[in-house]
């Protein structure tokens, strides 16, 4: 079968720093994986690599069996098939939670006003935030913002949702309400690449997880393993740090 996300010796330098240095992993479709490590340890880098918002040194990235760093590529088609939901929430501040929704489904995906606002009022029902449709931005509380752009992703159809640290600048009691929708999602089925730091969601909802450091993939496998009796004495000693057993 497939894979929904295959990575392969992927490099990627800024300068003279080498930042990933020849990662291989795969997603299959309806799995969740998790990528934890320190900072600066590549993970986001290559969470952008994947749908080429950075572009890739060297190596290959497959999206469902399409490469996706061809020079040749469609990157805008392949786009639509990856959502992605970012630290900060990038709505558009001058318009409502609707048209933050619809805006991109008419330009990109061409569909007419009327089947637009319906998929809008699905996924913000979905996140639970159907009452807010009409709302701007900044009358919405950090964890509502993050839940607007997970409905604005989910509203152009994806395949797969790659989320990048998505609860790491909210305020502790919002973070739940965020991780709830992601675990309704992965209920679902949704194929997922989450980076995060949030260990009790990584160990109750990921398939995988993988511990990246100095731009590679140090270990991964399931999250009892990976995070209850790593193998390594690196993985063992960030768990220490992050995690209070």
């Amino acid at each position: 079968m497939t894979a929904a996300i295959e990575v392969r010796d992927l490099h990627k330098y800024f300068g003279d720093l080498e930042v990933l240095k020849g990662i291989d992993f795969h997603v299959d479709e309806g799995e969740v994986v998790c990528v934890i490590g320190p900072s600066g340890s590549g993970k986001s880098t290559l969470l952008r690599c994947v749908n080429r918002l950075e572009e890739s040194t060297s190596g290959t990235i497959l999206i469902e069996g399409e490469d996706i760093t061809d020079l040749d590529a469609d990157v805008d088609a392949l786009r639509t098939r990856i959502g992605m939901v970012f630290q900060q929430f990038n709505l558009f501040p001058h318009l409502n939670v609707l048209r933050n929704l619809t805006i991109a489904q008419r330009k990109v995906l061409k569909r007419s006003t009327e089947e637009a606002d319906r998929v809008a009022h699905d996924v913000m029902r979905e996140v639970g935030l159907l009452d807010k449709i009409d709302e701007y931005p900044i009358r919405l509380s950090g964890g509502q913002q993050q839940r607007v752009a997970i409905a604005r992703a989910l509203a152009m159809s994806p395949d797969m949702m790659l989320f990048d640290e998505p609860t790491s600048s909210l305020d502790p009691e919002l973070i739940g309400e965020v991780l709830d929708v992601m675990r309704n999602l992965a209920r679902d089925g949704m194929t997922m690449l989450v980076v995060t730091h949030e260990m009790s969601f990584a160990e109750e909802v990921a398939d995988r997880v993988v511990f990246m450091d100095d731009g590679v993939v140090v270990e991964e496998g399931p999250p009892s393993v990976v995070l209850n009796d790593p193998k390594t004495e690196r993985a063992r000693r960030f768990l220490r740090m992050v995690v209070d057993r």
